[in-house]
């Protein structure tokens, strides 16, 4: 699949490129639809009747699920963190999306969505795990990373350094392994998790990547008015959308490293935007409600 790369600027003597995975042909955009691509296929070869997965209110995954499942004739189903959403779908056009696309949503308490992994929480929920085919949080498991490998090819031997941000790691697990030893993987974390660098490093051998964890700006979700203007202004000189949760982070991260001259990785970077448009607007409701101010 050949996805289209912008070149963005030369910054003190980096050159900057964007791989526009969110600009992918397909209805699924960004990572989702590589992550997505050999679970479905692996979920029709097992002839499942149904996808069952997680996440929260607002979720790219959770969205991108359901949306695979209504294009696919595959009924889905999401559980999803926050019992109180159940009274607040209306408050979460990821959730409306979902509904629309024809997926089953569950609400559970997050004391109970943190027993996801554990036997016990399908007593609670009343469901038979073996009646689904279950896709983790985020997406990640060995398949995504599968997906995730193919958004490099060999003629992308000519960058030094690949960029992308890291929720659950299988975006930047897929990259690393498709990589060459001589290139340098940096992964920019949009959330607080201690075990997020062990827990990819479960998944690889090689070491030409490195974690870095100064933008989460406080937590999943989380941003402030120096994000927000970053990625206003972003798209008034590029002309191109980033979302607030992953690759506005990463690319604030970025620019900001570079321009303090604290960037020592590499001079011709490649930055892959995950995509994850679609929360945009129940992001913009939310500092709406606070506020905030919006992004463009």
């Amino acid at each position: 699949m050949k996805v289209r790369t912008d070149f963005l600027c030369e910054l003190n003597q980096k050159k900057i490129w964007l791989r526009r995975e969110d600009l992918i042909k397909e209805k699924i955009k960004g990572n989702k639809f590589r992550k997505l691509k050999y679970n479905l296929i692996e979920a029709k070869k097992m002839n499942s009747k149904a996808i069952l997965t997680f996440g929260g209110a607002f979720s790219n995954h959770l969205y991108a699920t359901s949306l695979s499942g209504h294009i696919n004739g595959i009924k889905t189903y999401g559980i999803v963190r926050g019992k109180e959403w159940k009274e607040k779908v209306k408050e979460s056009p990821t959730l409306i999306n979902c509904i629309n696309n024809g997926m089953t949503l569950i609400f559970v308490s997050r004391d109970t969505y943190k027993k996801k992994n554990n036997y016990e929480f399908w007593r609670m929920i009343k469901l038979n795990p073996s009646k689904f085919y279950i896709i983790p949080e985020g997406g990640t498991n060995d398949l995504a990373v599968k997906g995730c490998s193919e958004m490099l090819n060999k003629k992308d031997n000519i960058y030094d350094v690949l960029c992308c941000p890291v929720g659950t790691g299988g975006t930047v697990i897929g990259l690393i392994k498709s990589s060459t030893i001589k290139q340098k993987i940096v992964g920019f974390s949009v959330l607080n998790n201690d075990n997020l660098k062990s827990d990819i490093d479960k998944h690889i051998v090689k070491k030409n990547w490195e974690l870095n964890n100064r933008y989460t700006f406080g937590g999943y979700a989380r941003s402030n008015i120096d994000l927000i203007s970053f990625i206003n202004n972003f798209k008034k000189r590029f002309d191109i959308q980033l979302d607030p949760i992953y690759t506005g982070k990463m690319l604030f991260g970025i620019f900001d490293l570079i321009n303090k001259n604290e960037w020592y990785w590499g001079k011709n970077i490649l930055i892959f935007h995950t995509g994850g448009i679609q929360g945009i607007e129940g992001f913009n409701r939310r500092q709406l409600k606070k506020g905030l101010t919006c992004i463009m």
